[in-house]
């Protein structure tokens, strides 16, 4: 083993942890394909959203340190199950109505409720191209549609069919009696209607490759299971693809553990290897309820890109991802926070530190080397009490702190500033709640504004942040965190706010004693 992977092996980062599991796998022979394969799933039964997003940034993760312990090639298929009959109308898409009357048909044959494509699977896969292209992710999509209808699965599905009573006795004890009764791996598509067809089989026929069904009428219907006549249940659908496409590695949500216990099953039984897997905790929204494509709870890619880089998202999605998330705009300041704070760290880091630092995985071993010296925090606190959405206003403020940056110097501050004034705009300020000092916050908030007035201008952000606790330490305020909290609260109108010290040192000591002033005198007249 080299000396790099030495090192990521023993940073203990997620991503390596999982790609030894693929080099174990591999068992020092490169596969029959020719390469290692990652797969994701999506159904797009729905808008794609950033659980969508969150699986193929995690995959490509793993895929990466997976090329630091082995050098066999790699490939990503980011898979559609887009033959998938349309089960309910989603809540957040228009022509609610039209949809209804083409329920139960393939999503690649139900009109786009958008006018823009020939289906809404279409319309959806193509939103998934789209925001999987803006992150640069290197993958290959594939259609479930294009996939029976080629014929590619055709030989792996007569396999289904050959093993069609063991796969039952798999999937039977899973079921419930009523649906037990009527069940079949087999969905035949109904020539007449299109619809995908839930009905119990009355013959099997692996010889000649078909089976038989009654139709609504009452009639027989034989129909071939290859050449796109028939979709899979999705659990054998699952088990199919793994075996078909030879499927190494592929993560999903911990509500589908049982599932992938049976797929894994029924994989075995078409004489395939079920891939290595990850379960991932779900992602949640604001009130801690499962993020749902067909409700439309959640985040999308463009509201939290409206608001911070790709790669704060990124960053979300590698930390913990056994851990629940709520998805929600309150949890981008920090996630962006954290994103400079792990960007600071990273050039004094050894190489194992470097690989267990998310960045290295977030910017394939490359990450930017710019030192951002003011974090997201106190930039939207600057536009809030410059009370400005103009970029240019904040970045007077920031030269006074940092005089040799600019814009061109500092592209990734400058991105900042107008996700820090986009936030502020639409959250913070909406949001803000001033108060009166008490008698004795008044008392220490006139001895702050004396006391940064006997300060050289400007002064260092820790020296400022000394002075500003010993004025709380004069004032009796036993517990710091309650003289902050006044501060905030007084002077910025809420409950949580910046390191006071850098704050004050970019804002400037004479605008923050007028800042002092004005609240002291607006408060006393109130």
């Amino acid at each position: 083993m080299t000396s790099d992977a030495d090192a990521a092996l023993a940073s203990n980062a997620w991503p390596f942890q999982e790609a030894e599991k693929l080099v174990a796998r591999l068992a020092g022979r490169a596969p029959a394909k020719g390469h290692v394969l990652f797969e994701t799933g999506y159904g797009p039964s729905g808008l794609p959203h950033l659980g969508t997003f969150g699986e193929v940034a995690r995959t490509s993760m793993v895929r990466h340190a997976f090329t630091i312990l082995s050098d066999v090639p790699t490939r990503l298929f980011a898979f559609s199950d887009d033959m998938d009959g349309l089960r309910k109308v989603p809540e957040n898409v228009p022509q609610q109505d039209m949809l209804r009357r083409h329920l139960g048909k393939p999503l690649t044959q139900v009109p786009d409720p958008f006018g823009r494509f020939e289906s809404f699977g279409q319309h959806n896969n193509a939103m998934l191209r789209d925001f999987l292209d803006r992150f640069g992710f290197e993958y290959e999509f594939q259609s479930s549609t294009d996939w029976y209808r080629s014929g590619r699965f055709d030989a792996t599905l007569l396999a289904v069919l050959r093993r069609y009573d063991a796969i039952m006795q798999v999937m039977l004890p899973s079921l419930r009696a009523e649906r037990a009764a009527t069940y079949s791996p087999f969905l035949p598509i109904c020539p007449r209607t299109g619809i995908v067809l839930q009905v119990p089989l009355e013959a099997v026929d692996a010889e000649a490759g078909t089976i038989t069904y009654r139709d609504e009428q009452g009639g027989l219907v034989e129909v071939p299971v290859t050449g796109g006549h028939c979709k899979l249940q999705w659990k054998a659908d699952w088990a199919m693809r793994w075996a078909a496409l030879d499927v190494d590695y592929e993560m999903y949500g911990k509500d589908l553990i049982p599932s992938a216990k049976l797929s894994s099953e029924i994989c075995r039984l078409l004489g395939g290897r079920p891939p290595e897997g990850f379960a991932y905790e779900l992602f949640l929204d604001e009130r801690g309820e499962k993020i749902s494509k067909s409700r439309g709870n959640g985040l999308t890619i463009d509201e939290w890109l409206t608001y911070a880089a790709p790669e704060t998202l990124e960053l979300y999605m590698f930390q913990k991802p056994r851990q629940a998330k709520r998805l929600h705009f309150g949890v981008i300041p920090r996630a962006v926070d954290d994103y400079l704070s792990w960007l600071e760290k990273y050039p004094a880091q050894s190489p194992s530190e470097r690989y267990a630092n998310p960045l290295w995985h977030i910017h394939q071993g490359a990450p930017p080397r710019e030192a951002v010296p003011i974090s997201f925090g106190i930039l939207m606190n600057l536009a809030g009490v410059t009370n400005t959405e103009d970029k240019a206003v904040l970045w007077g403020f920031i030269r006074g702190y940092v005089p040799d940056a600019d814009p061109e110097s500092h592209p990734i501050l400058d991105r900042l500033v107008e996700y820090a004034i986009a936030y502020y705009r639409d959250f913070v300020k909406p949001a803000k709640r001033y108060r009166a000092p008490t008698p004795t916050e008044r008392a220490a908030l006139e001895d702050l504004a004396s006391t940064l007035g006997a300060l050289p201008d400007p002064s260092a952000a820790e020296t400022v942040q000394n002075e500003v606790y010993e004025v709380g330490k004069r004032h009796g305020f036993a517990n710091l965190r309650d003289w902050f909290k006044a501060l905030y609260e007084v002077l910025l109108g809420q409950e949580q706010g910046p390191r006071m010290g850098t704050f004050i040192a970019l804002y400037g000591l004479a605008p923050t004693i007028r800042l002092i002033e004005e609240m002291l005198a607006a408060t006393a007249k109130a």
